[in-house]
């Protein structure tokens, strides 16, 4: 029997996925979460073989609990099912420790087989996520570390230094100083470069207002 938690800070979101899998008889969804600290302590209690993330939780980050929940149980095999289907989101993904990709546009069979595949050990991306690569270009938002991509997501969809200091629960002055380490990995001088980097790798597109 397979345990399974579903982390994802939609109510409504959890029971079609729960309704999905208790129908297979090898699996046992054994809890829910919305946040990551929930995320963290069910995964303690339960010690559960497969976890469902969503990358977008209230309050945080999907990639945090992604790396809170391994550092629990190592034997965990986590599962990616978000709406982002970008090669940023993809490869920090995969950076955090995830052991597959789906998109929310995913068929209910390709996620219950995916879930059988990841538990085989083997890797696993939706087939719309199967072409998606990181652009050319030696200046990469996918080689900053998962916190320094959720702020600089946060900070082109337009928070303040003050709104990205509350949702990530850090100073203002700790954002600022994240800041000025992202654009020296980046090499980029001003926000608008800034900006386009995060387009180029798919986390904000021009022409779209942020407030959107």
């Amino acid at each position: 029997m397979t345990r399974i938690v579903l982390v994802d800070d939609h109510a409504i979101v959890r029971s079609g996925y729960r309704r999905l899998l208790s129908a297979e008889p090898d699996f046992d969804v054994v809890g829910e979460a919305a946040t990551v600290p929930e995320a963290n302590a069910l995964v303690q209690r339960e010690r559960p073989d497969v976890a469902i993330v969503d990358l977008s939780l209230k309050g945080s980050s999907g990639l945090e609990a992604i790396a809170g929940m391994l550092a629990r149980v190592a034997t965990l095999r986590v599962l990616v099912l978000s709406m982002h289907d970008d090669a940023g989101h993809l490869a920090q993904a995969l950076k955090a420790g995830a052991h597959g990709y789906l998109t929310k546009r995913s068929e209910p069979e390709e996620v219950i087989e995916a879930i059988r595949d990841v538990m085989r050990g083997r890797r696993v991306l939706s087939r719309d996520m199967v072409d998606v690569a990181p652009p050319d270009g030696n200046e990469t938002v996918h080689d900053l570390k998962p916190r320094e991509f959720e702020l600089l997501r946060l900070l082109v969809h337009g928070e303040s230094v003050q709104d990205i200091a509350t949702v990530m629960h850090l100073s203002p002055k700790t954002v600022l100083n994240y800041l000025t380490s992202i654009r020296q990995k980046l090499n980029a001088d001003n926000d608008f470069k800034l900006m386009h980097l995060a387009a180029r790798s798919g986390l904000v597109e021009f022409g779209v207002s942020a407030a959107a």
